[in-house]
């Protein structure tokens, strides 16, 4: 079963009113949709209500669950669409650059996995991720860490497919550039 088919059927228990798959959906997006809304509010406290109130809207909606064809998606357009209605009402222009908008990405060696990578590497990475442009940062973080496509980081973000193949494939040549090792002969 792949990620899409283990969401919906995530959904199907929430809206049977299953709290336990509801606290799962919750683990398994909260993180992920903090670090997104906090690229746009800059505000801890701010991006934790945002949050929160996607995960209300979902709980309160749940009756509705079945109709939502990409859950993942859907959480992602309403974090955005709650984060605009927040900086709205603070009088902030609803249209953001997305050059503006800082994500921190994720640390790529959380992975217990991960961590036959040396140390050194892991910081030529994360300093190669920190190190690229905003809109990199976040296209980057939206597919390599959060798993989500092209065509939904795309919509998502209001741009073109290839605007998202273009600013990964900056953002991956910039990465790997950063983290060439030079080996030495002896």
């Amino acid at each position: 079963m792949n990620e899409s088919e283990d969401l919906s059927i995530l959904g199907g228990r929430i809206a049977k009113d299953d709290q336990l798959a509801y606290r799962q959906l919750f683990i398994l997006f909260y993180n992920k949709l903090s670090r997104f809304v906090m690229g746009f509010t800059k505000s801890k406290e701010l991006t934790e209500e945002i949050v929160s109130d996607v995960f209300i809207n979902i709980w309160r909606r749940r009756k509705n669950m079945q109709e939502i064809k990409n859950l993942k998606l859907y959480l992602y357009v309403s974090a955005k669409n709650i984060t605009f209605n927040y900086l709205k009402k603070l009088h902030r222009e609803n249209h953001i650059d997305l050059d503006s908008v800082e994500i921190e990405p994720e640390d790529p060696f959380a992975d217990p996995g991960a961590a036959l990578i040396t140390r050194e590497m892991n910081l030529k990475l994360k300093s190669a991720i920190n190190n690229l442009p905003p809109r990199c940062i976040l296209i980057f973080t939206l597919i390599k860490e959060d798993g989500l496509t092209y065509k939904q980081t795309a919509t998502l973000l209001d741009i073109s497919v290839s605007t998202v193949e273009n600013q990964l494939s900056i953002a991956l040549k910039k990465i790997s550039s950063a983290i060439r090792y030079t080996f030495r002969h002896n």
